[in-house]
């Protein structure tokens, strides 16, 4: 198999649906021979925060010297972005060749009747085979769409656990209440291993505190002070990081965003257990110029400059309420038009509410994704909510292009929702920029 036939032998496995539990992914593993029981992790589930909380986590850990590997989903510009090691990703040679191996032992389960893996049981067995091959220090390990019942819940000793925001997400699958989510996403503690958790709701720190005990897992949790002075605009922010003993750390961002502050103070938590336990090399300067260094696209990310425009993953109702904190402390009095698209799984209609004081304008498209709310639809959805001016464009390039002609050089254009179209609306940004130039 090359490269490009791997992508599709993945993507044709989804025809064969999957099956509730870890018993296919454990069948699977244990005929590669169980490669990630050599791979020590830290191992990051929640709602809404994974990627960003992973992302400072990387960066720090590499400026210590550490050899880090990474695995995200879903990831924004290249499929290769979910598999990466010491800031490489994944070659389409070493991909290809673990998928083919893979391949081989799922020939031999579907040939002894059992079910054939899903893309994510393979995606993952395929970083499991990638980062033992790697020799990696440690791995960053995420989880998809829960925790408990997650094909990466498979690892046995995880150096850390760690639980970022929970809040109404794939309730589906995962439950319709905050303890009923939170319990999936706990799924991941495990015994005597420490755990580290975001600031929660009252609902989900119970659930959370109750399983710790039961695994006689430590769980630590940042201060509820532990963020002070907090400073922020469109440049980043920057704050001080308060610990249990009430020694300070000074930490500045090149992100921004009200969440940004609670994701960040989750994963100095992790760094301070981590330090603790395994990785003397963080040292305070490391850990200031780690997250002075840290990248992270699409969230809260500035694509154009006048008139500015930024793309968000804003793509659930926590996501939407931290968004809307952040539109109220950068932007006062400058207008603000959106371009939204989401999935129809989503609480759609909540966000639309959310985010409608800062915009009379929403432009609606449609992600290319087999999940997504036709544009259609989610433009009756917006003038139910109050939008003055709703749009509807078949194609997401349009919409950029109208919005951003239709903004002044002090407005604001917000591209938000679904990741799975944010490739695509920063592409259209940068040929609009570069026709401009051209025009001169």
């Amino acid at each position: 198999m090359n490269y490009q036939e791997c992508r599709a032998y993945i993507d044709d496995s989804a025809k064969y649906g999957s099956v509730l539990g870890l018993d296919n992914m454990r069948e699977m593993l244990g005929r590669l021979g169980n490669p990630q029981d050599d791979v020590p992790f830290v191992h990051v589930a929640g709602t809404n925060g994974k990627g960003s909380v992973i992302a400072y986590l990387y960066t720090t850990l590499t400026r210590a010297g550490y050899r880090v590997g990474r695995y995200i989903s879903p990831t924004l510009y290249s499929y290769r972005e979910r598999l990466e090691v010491a800031g490489e990703r994944i070659s389409r040679e070493k991909f290809a060749g673990h998928v083919a191996r893979i391949s081989q032992v799922i020939t031999q389960m579907t040939d002894a009747g059992l079910n054939h893996p899903t893309p994510f049981e393979i995606e993952t067995a395929a970083a499991f085979l990638y980062f033992k091959e790697e020799a990696c220090d440690v791995v960053l390990l995420e989880t998809g769409m829960g925790g408990r019942e997650d094909a990466t819940n498979l690892i046995t000793h995880p150096i850390c656990s760690v639980i970022t925001s929970i809040s109404m997400d794939h309730m589906q699958f995962l439950g319709n209440t905050l303890s009923e989510i939170a319990s999936a996403k706990a799924g991941i503690i495990k015994e005597n291993c420490p755990v580290v958790s975001a600031w929660q709701e009252d609902a989900v720190k119970e659930v959370l505190v109750k399983e710790a005990e039961r695994l006689k897992a430590q769980l630590y949790q940042p201060r509820k002070d532990a963020i002070r002075n907090l400073l922020y605009d469109m440049n980043g922010m920057q704050f001080d990081y308060v610990r249990e003993d009430n020694s300070q750390w000074k930490i500045r961002l090149p992100l921004t965003g009200a969440y940004q502050a609670a994701n960040a103070a989750c994963a100095l938590k992790v760094i301070e257990v981590l330090k603790e336990k395994t990785f003397p090399q963080l040292t305070l300067s490391v850990i200031q110029n780690g997250f002075q260094k840290v990248c992270w696209n699409g969230r809260f990310e500035r694509v154009l400059e006048e008139p500015l425009c930024i793309l968000d993953g804003a793509h659930n109702e926590g996501a939407a309420l931290q968004l809307a904190k952040t539109l109220e402390n950068c932007f006062t009095n400058r207008k603000i038009t959106y371009i939204i698209g989401v999935l129809a799984d989503k609480a759609h209609e909540k966000i639309l509410k959310i985010m409608r004081p800062y915009s009379e304008t929403v432009y609606a498209v449609t992600p290319h994704n087999g999940r997504a709310l036709p544009a259609e639809k989610l433009s009756e959805e917006a003038k139910a909510a109050g939008y003055q001016t709703v749009i509807t464009e078949p194609l997401i390039e349009d919409a950029v292009r109208h919005a951003i002609a239709e903004s002044s050089r002090e407005d604001v254009v917000l591209i938000f929702g679904s990741l799975s179209y944010l490739a695509e609306a920063k592409q259209a940004v940068i040929q609009y920029r570069e026709g401009q130039k051209n025009d001169r």
